[in-house]
């Protein structure tokens, strides 16, 4: 997901105003429905945007992977500490934790998909696990068909027909998926409906697997523990209800911190953001306009 710069030190700064941003999601017309009735509407998202200047965003962590198909004349560029990636990106489940990794460009147009971390191996040659919350150019992939894909979304005429051309494009690339593993699905599944509150032990326990066991096969199908999920997830929560409204000290309450001063030391911790901070981030403030939660 990408936000603003990530400290509050920032606020003096010029900041990215995502009121002057074009945001589209599909239509109901648009959506492939075997792609819905097999994976569901959570494990595969997408929302289009058209950004006239990214000055320095920084990637807010998420959980899910994330594939960002740039398809305009203007090319992202993604900067972390260690590398610097520009164009079609993959990001992994989580990626930007701990702060530090940026995007900016001007002249936008991309589409961001969402995906469960499961079905990256299945359209990128690279396994979730290798991933892990890390990111990678489509272009070092040396995968053609995602040059034919953007070239196709490039020419169509609204952002309908370019969904339209995904669905139809994912729907070649993982009509052949085998489902998941119905305890570890079950366990994703009980992680995302606790909003990340669930411990390991209580979820090893509940399918009758031991830790290990369960820890073992969620990293191989999500490509990382079940409690760096749960981590990511609770953090998700957290700042959502921040960015609605709610104080800090309910939302540490309600989102399972011991107190405020936890939910603080959390929230920097995996973003480099207060509370306080989080709540103005432009690109968070505009993620139910994106990805309506109630879907």
């Amino acid at each position: 997901m990408l936000s603003s710069p990530g400290t509050d030190n920032d606020r003096s700064g010029v900041r990215d105003d995502p009121s002057d941003w074009e945001i589209a999601v599909p239509s109901e017309r648009s959506r492939s429905t075997m792609l819905e009735g097999l994976f569901g509407r959570r494990d595969i998202r997408m929302a289009g945007f058209r950004v006239g200047e990214l000055r320095g965003l920084t990637m807010v962590p998420h959980p899910a992977a994330t594939l960002f198909l740039s398809f305009g004349v203007g090319t992202p560029v993604l900067r972390s500490e260690n590398q610097s990636l520009s164009g079609s990106i993959v990001t992994g489940f989580g990626h930007g934790i701990g702060g530090g990794s940026r995007a900016q460009g001007t002249g936008l147009d991309c589409i961001q998909m969402r995906l469960s971390p499961r079905l990256l191996p299945f359209l990128v040659d690279v396994s979730a696990d290798d991933l892990a919350t890390g990111a990678v150019s489509v272009a070092d992939l040396a995968v053609r068909r995602f040059e034919l894909l953007t070239e196709r979304i490039h020419h169509a005429k609204s952002w309908d027909e370019r969904f339209s051309v995904l669905d139809s494009w994912l729907d070649h690339h993982l009509g052949d998926v085998h489902p998941p593993d119905p305890v570890v699905r079950w366990a994703w599944e009980r992680i995302r409906a606790s909003h990340g509150r669930v411990g390991v032990d209580d979820l090893a326990a509940e399918v009758g697997w031991s830790r290990k066991r369960l820890w073992a096969r969620f990293r191989a199908d999500f490509g990382l523990s079940p409690k760096r999920a749960a981590r990511i997830v609770r953090f998700d929560d957290a700042v959502h209800r921040l960015v609605g409204g709610t104080g800090s000290a309910q939302v540490a309450a309600e989102a399972g911190f011991a107190d405020q001063p936890h939910l603080v030391r959390e929230i920097r911790s995996v973003s480099g953001v207060t509370p306080v901070g989080v709540q103005s981030e432009p690109f968070l403030t505009v993620d139910d306009t994106a990805w309506p939660r109630s879907g």
